[in-house]
């Protein structure tokens, strides 16, 4: 019985050991995924929550933003809208 208990044990730490924590993951990796307001294409924005086809064409019309808070600043989204897509973009600058 405590050999199965040593062998369980083991192999539950030898498990989560392979397992790689998300900070590991290089940051070029967790921020592909996010879309860029300062030169994503209309279509990418349209597929943002709460995001239509006049709201891209605002963003886009807006740019360049020093941040994605810029959003909300300069009027071309709303609160309730930047809050439903701040994890999903970023204001990159050149």
């Amino acid at each position: 019985m405590r050999i199965v208990r040593a062998l369980l044990i083991a192999s539950a730490l030898a498990f989560t050991a392979t397992l790689t924590p998300v900070a590991s993951i290089p940051a070029a990796a967790q921020t592909a995924a996010l879309i860029d307001i300062n030169s994503a294409a209309k279509a990418d924005l349209e597929a943002l929550k709460g995001v239509g086809p006049a709201r891209a064409d605002a963003i886009i019309k807006g740019r360049p933003y020093k941040g994605k808070d810029d959003l909300v600043t300069k009027k071309i989204i709303p609160e309730n809208v930047y809050k439903d897509i701040k994890d999903k973009i970023i204001a990159k600058q050149k």
